[in-house]
């Protein structure tokens, strides 16, 4: 290969450039994308984990506002209203949520049925719609539980509870208080006018003529087949010691005269019109006992007494066999558990950064030693650890127990990730590039080496957060930690107390069950959304 020489250019081979031929960088029309926002871009394109995120942003908010949004409390029950269907007042025209259930029994369970709503005015059969067996024998319809109660036993109240609720009922027109039956009916000391079985003597549904058949009780119809009172009447103007003095709303049909003949002292037999009242009180020892419809009792003792908030009964998920409010409890349950699972897997993110940092970015004995450590603190069943907190902090509250045994072992899956990335990033070209420029051991490990290896902190970080609920769910389901103490309560401890009433009540596991399997698939997308998200890689490939 030979050189050329130039040694002397002649002038006029040289001329200026036309500016058209020079070639500058070009500006950049677009904006600079940050980490950030690519990592949006990325995690958007991802159509699975942006559901994921939508309904775990809705069990979240389930969660914050949920309990603000209902009168009840976890400690709340009310074993009358146990196991009260699911009730949401749009959809009370249909046969789905609307508080009632399907109700297979004999004629008579559904004529006592029918009488309790003929007394009260209440659909406890909803649109007194039935169907008829092929024998006749079976009776189904839709029972409501709400008005199913009916009265329930007779109550004793006290005279001041009796004289305000007569003037509950003054104000508001709601009736609260009904007739009773005579005592002689129910329990007498011989027996010999009981028409009531002594099973049912405390049992106010029964207001109407019976008749004691192998020691049953039997109700007992007029000869147009219709259901007839036996309520509890004196004249206008008798006094009976027993009866309690009433002045206030009275039902239909009350203050009814009828005609008596009476033999004056002559020996003649007159006429006379004579008007009955009913008795809605009988005097006992420590008060007065009184019929009182318990939907309307409960509405009462509500608004006048407690005066908690609670209008009615009304539980949108329903209550638990014990009378609880699902809808209340799973919202501070869930609520519970987010808080719990939070502050867990984000003090063992710190813990274990600092310590997988440290082990994986100086390595040799140091990681070493570390990771011995780790191992053999790791090596012990977190069962066992639960176990040995439960006995040793007996007195102690087992959120304390729960959260101690969670982080004693559960920040070294962080540090093993985080050493993991350490390791995988230490040696490249631009953390040797920050050592020659004199940059510290710190400034590298959490300024050049930690962001890259976030992604995947991270999304271990959101799939410890199901992974944590779903191992308290787990504990309190089988009773290793009971977390139902005042207003708190868990997810697993519905979804236990479902399981017993499954064949009775499935609704009671229904709903917690639909929350933890939710909670568990979105956050499983959510983490892959992440995981794609915050991947350094994948930089660019949102274009």
């Amino acid at each position: 290969m030979t050189t050329n020489k130039y040694d002397n250019i002649p002038v006029e081979k040289f001329q200026f450039a036309k500016r058209v031929d020079l070639h500058h960088d070009s500006k950049f029309d677009t904006k600079p994308v940050t980490y950030f926002q690519g990592a949006f871009k990325r995690f958007c394109k991802n159509k699975g984990a942006v559901v994921a995120a939508i309904v775990i942003a809705v069990l979240v908010l389930f969660a914050i506002i949920a309990p603000f949004c209902t009168p009840y409390t976890p400690a709340y029950y009310d074993t009358v209203y146990a196991a009260a269907r699911p009730k949401n007042n749009l959809f009370l025209e249909t046969d789905f949520w609307d508080g009632c259930r399907v109700k297979e029994t004999s004629y008579e369970a559904c004529l006592r049925d029918y009488a309790m709503g003929l007394e009260t005015g209440r659909e406890v059969i909803k649109d007194y719609e039935y169907t008829v067996s092929a024998d006749g024998k079976v009776f189904t319809y839709r029972y409501d539980t709400y008005y199913g109660v009916g009265f329930g036993k007779y109550r004793v109240i006290s005279e001041e509870e009796y004289a305000d609720i007569q003037r509950y009922q003054n104000e508001t027109g709601r009736q609260v208080l009904y007739p009773t039956v005579h005592i002689k009916y129910r329990d007498t000391v011989d027996l010999r006018d009981n028409t009531i079985a002594q099973q049912d003597k405390d049992n106010a549904n029964i207001y109407y003529k019976t008749k004691i058949e192998h020691n049953k009780t039997v109700m007992v119809l007029n000869s147009e087949g219709d259901i007839e009172p036996n309520y509890w009447a004196l004249a206008e103007g008798e006094k009976s010691g027993l009866a309690a003095p009433y002045d206030s709303k009275r039902i239909d049909g009350d203050g009814y005269t009828e005609t008596v003949k009476k033999m004056d002292q002559d020996g003649n037999i007159t006429e006379e019109e004579v008007t009955y009242y009913y008795v809605y009180g009988r005097k006992v020892d420590g008060g007065v006992e009184v019929r009182a419809e318990y939907y309307e009792y409960y509405t009462y003792l509500h608004t006048q007494k407690y005066q908690d908030g609670i209008s009615e009964p009304y539980f949108l998920f329903g209550t638990t066999t014990s009378g609880k409010d699902i809808f209340s409890c799973l919202a501070n349950g869930a609520r519970f558990s987010f808080i719990f699972a939070i502050v867990v897997a984000i003090v063992n993110l710190v813990v274990g950064a600092i310590w997988g940092s440290i082990s994986g970015y100086f390595g040799g004995k140091i990681d070493l030693c570390m990771e011995r450590f780790a191992e053999i603190l790791g090596s012990v069943p977190t069962m066992i650890v639960i176990t040995l907190l439960k006995y040793h902090m007996g007195s102690t509250s087992h959120i304390w127990v729960l959260f101690i045994s969670f982080f004693a072992t559960g920040w070294i899956g962080m540090a093993g990730t985080t050493r993991m990335q350490f390791y995988r990033f230490k040696n490249q070209e631009y953390v040797l590039a920050a050592r020659t420029l004199g940059a510290s051991d710190a400034r590298i490990m959490f300024k050049h080496i930690f962001p890259n290896g976030l992604g995947t902190l991270v999304t271990r970080c959101a799939l410890v957060i199901p992974s944590m609920i779903y191992t308290e769910t787990n504990l309190s389901y089988l009773g290793i930690i009971n977390l139902e103490a005042g207003n708190i309560t868990s997810v697993g401890t519905l979804i236990a107390a479902g399981q017993q009433a499954l064949m009775v009540a499935p609704y009671v596991a229904l709903f917690p069950c639909v929350f933890l399997v939710l909670l568990m698939l979105s956050f499983n997308l959510f983490g892959n959304g992440l995981r794609d998200a915050f991947n350094p890689s994948l930089r660019g490939s949102e274009d």
